[in-house]
């Protein structure tokens, strides 16, 4: 998991929530490879993503802008691992697509000014 976007909204994020199937063949390759892969496309700013031991879990990836999206969700490889989780790894997913106008947080291990 890598950490949200350090850039001051606001910002884009697309919320992909799914559950999994008992299909793991290939998943955590195709995850790891989709990661990296949008990490290279113009306009990343971030994703976070977590699991729940009944395999229903939610990413979020933080864009510049809307353009952006649309071309990572058009990136060949990125249309290959839409396939595949549509025939193997996914019973169910949704996608939401927002702008984040506000963001705050706080860590526990931030370095204290």
């Amino acid at each position: 998991m890598m950490k949200p976007p350090l850039a001051p909204p606001p910002y884009y994020i697309v919320a992909f929530s799914s559950t999994r199937t008992s299909d793991d063949l290939g998943y955590d390759d195709m995850a790891s490879k989709m990661v990296t892969l949008a990490a290279q496309q113009d306009g990343f700013l971030g994703v976070e993503s977590a699991r729940d031991s009944n395999g229903f879990g939610i990413t979020n990836s933080f864009w510049r802008d809307g353009a952006s999206i649309l071309k990572w969700k058009a990136a060949v490889d990125h249309i290959e691992a839409q396939h595949l989780g549509k025939a193997r790894w996914y019973s169910h997913y949704n996608v939401r697509i927002g702008i984040v106008e506000r963001a705050y947080g706080f860590d526990l291990m931030a370095p204290k000014d």
